[in-house]
This record gives structure tokens, sequence and C-alpha cells, in this order.
């Protein structure tokens, strides 16, 4: 596992202590060309300053044959439902995190990260626009979450 986070890293050592894990950044990651069959990203690529080269590094690391799976917040495919969500994520959680977070700017930024985030069929286009073949996703929770998966060719 790699994680720009110092903080995600100790985390992740503590819960799960066999696993491997070194600091590394996903627009360079350090480690060697057709290196993995599978790799993943969860809840991060919307964090990434280039989500488009993330995708081509991760292609870059992944074996011909591989597989990518991303996890992200995503779009809420019910149009009713979409709109009281939205409604949530601009105007509650941000009012909530105000009043009970050390960190209410994180909650802000997640909202807004989240809305500007592409929806299912874009993120899908990007993702092959990357390298990867066979584009699919899956939405969880009526589109909020969308796991969208990718063979390297």
């Amino acid at each position: 596992g790699a994680d720009l986070s110092l903080g995600m890293l100790y985390a992740g050592k503590r819960s799960r202590p066999s696993v491997p894990l070194l600091a590394g950044d996903a627009l360079r990651l350090p480690f060697a060309d057709a290196s993995f069959d599978a790799v993943t990203i969860s809840f991060a690529l919307r964090n990434v300053t280039d989500a488009d080269a993330a995708l081509r590094e991760l292609a870059r690391v992944t074996r011909p044959g591989g597989r990518l799976v991303v996890c992200e917040f995503s779009t809420p495919v019910n149009p009713a439902f979409r709109t009281i969500y939205l409604s949530y994520l601009m105007r509650s959680l941000p009012a909530v995190a105000r009043a009970v977070s050390s960190n209410p700017d994180a909650y802000v930024y997640l909202a807004e990260s989240i809305r500007a985030w592409p929806d299912q069929p874009a993120l899908a286009a990007r993702v092959g626009a990357a390298g990867w073949r066979k584009v699919a996703w899956r939405n969880l929770t009526g589109g909020v979450v969308a796991l969208h998966r990718a063979v390297r060719e």
C-alpha cells in the first residue's frame, strides 16, 4: 500500500501490521512498471491534483491484463434523491461540521470536491482515456459511491 499521508500510513500499520506500506505520491508511484496484478484507489482519486495523470500512473505499474478498481464518491442516479443529497452535502454537512468539528473547513472541502467530481459515465471516459479497457462501474447506495473497474491492455 502507498499513501502520501504519513498519518494514514501509521493508522494502516496499526490496523494491518503485516501489510507493507510506504509513502508515495499517486502521480509518481515508487514502483517499477508492470509490478502489480491489481491496483486500487479508494476515496482519494478526487483529492489528487491531476486525477488523469494518477490513472495513467496506476496503469504504468499494472501488468497487462491487470485490474483497476476505483472506489469514489459519485452522482446519485435518482433525480429526487440527488437533489436531497446535494442539498445535504452543500448545506447541512458544512453547518453540522462548523458546530461540532475542530476542522470544519475539511468538510466544506469534502462537499465541494464531491459536487465537482465527474459522474459515473464521465469518470469511466477518463479511465478509458488513461489507457484502461473494459471500463465499467457499479453504483453503491444509489450512486452516492461508485466502484469503477477496468483492465489494462
